[in-house]
Formats: structure tokens, C-alpha cells, sequence
């Protein structure tokens, strides 16, 4: 099922920063890609991918693309779907952890999420780069802390399409199963990935934004419910 998510309510009280700053190096780094001579792109991507077949956990220098590979896209589209969600739940998670602490959560989880796809998956040949293991745990941590929250989402049938309020733990709940499924639906073909998706690093990210991201935040007074919930749409 295709679920667009096209805005949350909930507010935040601060200006995320670290948010658009994680933004921009993203798109930044995919213009270097995207606009490189040929040569230097497909070079860039070999050395900054994570290719679980060249890791050797011994050699440190071959452990760099487990940081490396969440600012790289391979498409456009790639790019632009991930910043989307990152748009829509990072902002929250920022303005709960403070900016430096959702820094260094966001490169954690992204990292989580890089080493369970290569516990799934050691000897695939096939790079991974991409910025949803860590924009996961983004999500993972929204779930946690904004379960009440709602996420505008378009769900298209046939060619219309609806517009409906989720709260958050029902859309994000959903999102994850389907990550589950296809997951382990990845073995019946022999990989960890399957539609050039990689599923268990979905899953690793989010795994870490639900159990670690209280550990991040503030120690502050939970939003009241009328704070949560903005009274648009």
C-alpha cells in the first residue's frame, strides 16, 4: 500500500538548523554525483558506497562507507523522497534532542542501520548508499515521542486519490511491518535486498530511533496533547 506523506502537525519551537544542514550536504554531495564526468561519479560512488563484499572488519580504512554511503543517492528521485521525510520528521526530533545531540543521533542511526543490512547481507556485490537507514531512525523516534501526532497522507486509488489524518503511530506503525515484510521477503530471493531496496538497514535505523532516542533527548517536559496536535486540516 502507497502512502504519501505530505506534512505533519505537529509544532516544533525552535528552527531546525542541523535539519536543513543535513539537507543541503545531502543535495550538495548528489549534485557533485550527478554533474562529475562519468568516470569521476561511478569512482566516487565505489569509494563512498557501501559494498558489504569489501568490507573487511580488520582494515579500517575499508569501514569509512559505513558513514560515508548516508549522503549518497543514486537517483533523483532517490534524493528527493528521502529529503521529503526527512523535511516532515526531522524538524520534531531536532527540536526534542537540540541540534548537536540530533547530529550525532541521526550519523548513529544511519550507522545502525548500514551494519544490520551487512549482518543480512555480508557478501552482496551491490553498493548501498542512501540516507533512509538513518532518516529511519528518525521515524523510529517520532513513533517514541509524538505517537499522537498526524500525518497528512495521500493514498492514491486507481488514478484519485485521498487525503487522510494517521496519527503517527498507525502511519509510522504501518511503515515498519511493510519494511519487516519485505525484509524477510528479501530471503526468498537470496539477498538482504530486494527492488534495489535495502530493507534491513529501514529496519536497523528504526530499531534505534525507538530504543535509543530517549537516551538523546532533552530532559525536558513532554509536549501536553494540545501542543501536539496543531488544529489545521
Amino acid at each position: 500500500m502507497l502512502m504519501i506523506p505530505i506534512r505533519d502537525t505537529q509544532r516544533t519551537t525552535h528552527f531546525p538548523i542541523m535539519n536543513w544542514l543535513i539537507i543541503i550536504t545531502n543535495v550538495l554531495v548528489f549534485l557533485v554525483e550527478y554533474y562529475s564526468p562519468a568516470n569521476f561519479s561511478n569512482g566516487f560512488v565505489a569509494s563512498y558506497a557501501l559494498t558489504p563484499a569489501s568490507i573487511n572488519l580488520s582494515h579500517p580504512s575499508t569501514l569509512l562507507p559505513f558513514i560515508t554511503h548516508m549522503f549518497l543517492h543514486g537517483s533523483w528521485y532517490h534524493l528527493l523522497s528521502n529529503m521529503w521525510f526527512l523535511m516532515i520528521f526531522g524538524d520534531n526530533i531536532e527540536d526534542r534532542l537540540g541540534s548537536f545531540r540530533y547530529l550525532l543521533f541521526y550519523v548513529l542511526g544511519g550507522l545502525s542501520a548500514a551494519l544490520l543490512q551487512f549482518v543480512f547481507d555480508p557478501a552482496s556485490t551491490v553498493p548501498t548508499l542512501g540516507a533512509s537507514g538513518a532518516i529511519a531512525a528518525v521515524m523510529g523516534a517520532y513513533f517514541v515521542l509524538f505517537p499522537a501526532s498526524r500525518v497528512v497522507t495521500f493514498i492514491p486509488i486507481f488514478i484519485f486519490g485521498g487525503f487522510i489524518r494517521l496519527p503517527a503511530i498507525v502511519y509510522l506503525g504501518i511503515w515498519f511491518l511493510m519494511q519487516v515484510f519485505s525484509g524477510f521477503s528479501s530471503f526468498v530471493i537470496g539477498s538482504g535486498t530486494a527492488g534495489g531496496v535495502a530493507w534491513w538497514a529501514h529496519i536497523g535505523g528504526f530499531l534505534f530511533g525507538m530504543l535509543l532516542v530517549r537516551a538523546f533527548a532533552k530532559k525536558t517536559a513532554p509536549y501536553s496533547a494540545d501542543d501536539q496536535i496543531s488544529p489545521r486540516w
